[in-house]
């Protein structure tokens, strides 16, 4: 009997399982997420038989959570992209991969940061060399914006964890204990006073949370922050990128990191953890500068 013949009918987790409950499914969808659209790709970078892929991937597009778009058509071949039912399991990936880094990679302690040597900054440094895939994310000023600008050379996408204007519904409770989760506001903050520098070096700022637009827009109007601020409240950049994550009142929160990409949007910087949030936007235009070769 297969496990979707005995699945509970009225539990929707049960019903979910039957769907992505085996591990090579829930990792071909975090490969995709993350820009693997072609079967030898997929293949190569999850080392699994031809066979089992073959079979994951009819079950995954029979299920509505993936399609398949063609890409060559003598013979024709096929990349495998997400659906938006497909998209809807990107809060499930992170989520998962959030309580993997805090329990069992990690000690169970909740924490917004990482310490240097480990498996989780290994992860974020190893982005360099990483393309970006294609996609939007909902901005403070309205509509949907790509992250990486397409005018400027180079383009930091510095990530933190929440920023919020007075009078508004702000911090959570205990937000302060948090380590790695204060400083958002005197980091952004800085990068606005800065501006001048990394418009000379042909450089875009752009900062992402996971808060919603009304919020980001809020802040950005009492903060004065001249630059783009993005939401990624549907983690669609958390799970392309695979970017560290923590839980506070009830909302994942992107832990506070910075990528620098090139014009071809690929990783070219990284730094994490971020201990010092004014002080990591100097870390970053040194860091510009190595990369132009000044």
């Amino acid at each position: 009997m297969r496990y979707t013949e005995a699945a509970d009918p009225d539990c929707a987790i049960s019903q979910a399982l039957a769907v992505v409950g085996d591990t090579w499914t829930l990792l071909l969808i975090r490969d995709v997420a993350g820009g693997t659209h072609q079967f030898d790709a997929l293949q190569n970078g999850l080392g699994i038989s031809r066979k089992v892929l073959t079979e994951r991937l009819k079950a995954l597009v029979a299920d509505g959570v993936l399609e398949k778009r063609l890409y060559h058509p003598h013979p024709p071949r096929y990349e495998y992209h997400l659906t938006d039912r497909g998209r809807g399991l990107l809060p499930v990936l992170v989520a998962l991969q959030d309580w993997g880094g805090r329990y069992v990679l990690g000690d169970g302690t909740l924490t917004g940061t990482s310490t240097p040597d480990s498996a989780e900054t290994r992860r974020v440094l190893a982005l360099t060399g990483h393309r970006l895939p294609a996609l939007e994310l909902a901005a403070a000023s309205g509509g949907w914006t790509d992250p990486v600008a397409a005018d400027r050379a180079w383009t930091v996408l510095y990530c933190y964890p929440g920023a919020y204007a007075p009078g508004t519904m702000g911090h959570p409770p205990g937000w302060g204990e948090i380590p790695g989760a204060p400083g958002c506001t005197l980091e952004s903050c800085t990068y606005r006073d800065r501006m001048g520098e990394f418009a000379a070096r042909d450089t875009a700022v752009h900062g992402v949370s996971t808060q919603r637009p009304d919020q980001l827009a809020a802040f950005a109007d009492h903060a004065r922050i001249p630059f783009p601020l993005l939401s990624d409240a549907g983690l669609e950049l958390a799970a392309a990128l695979r970017l560290p994550t923590f839980r506070a009142a009830g909302a994942e929160r992107l832990k506070r990191l910075t990528l620098i990409l090139d014009a071809d949007r690929t990783v070219r910087g990284a730094l994490y953890p971020v201990p010092d949030p004014a002080g990591s936007v100097e870390d970053v235009l040194s860091l510009l500068d190595g990369l132009r070769g000044e």
